[in-house]
């Protein structure tokens, strides 16, 4: 069973950096696809990033393109989001999430097999 376990986040000026990790506590992740999304009270859930089982495959929203940097590390079974230039907009709810398919389409359009529970991102401007 996978658990994934999200940290990193915290309250932040604009303009400055954060590395959320995403670690999956029950086994090994590698042939998962990876994503992140992020949600803010009253609004839908949205998608910021995924990264293919392989990490061939990397897409990002274009809210965060050139400011946001996806990666894994199968060998720690994490997966990392690297967020620069930080802005007041980015401030949300993250949530890691898993999912089987061969693809990365399901995961883009929402749907993952494992969430976690989140991390609160604050940027103050």
């Amino acid at each position: 069973q996978v658990q994934l376990v999200e940290s990193g986040g915290g309250l932040v000026q604009a303009g400055d950096s954060l590395r959320l990790s995403c670690a999956n506590a029950r086994r090994p992740f590698s042939n998962l696809n990876m994503g992140w999304f992020r949600q803010t009270p009253g609004k839908e859930r949205e998608f910021v990033s995924a990264i293919s089982w392989r990490g061939d495959y990397i897409y990002y929203s274009d809210s965060v393109k050139g400011r946001f940097t996806i990666s894994r590390d199968s060998a720690k079974a994490t997966v990392y989001l690297q967020m620069n230039s930080l802005q007041p907009e980015d401030t949300a709810v993250y949530y890691c999430a898993a999912d089987s398919l061969a693809t990365t389409q399901r995961l883009r359009a929402g749907h993952a097999d494992y969430w976690g529970q989140g991390t609160q991102v604050t940027v103050s401007s």
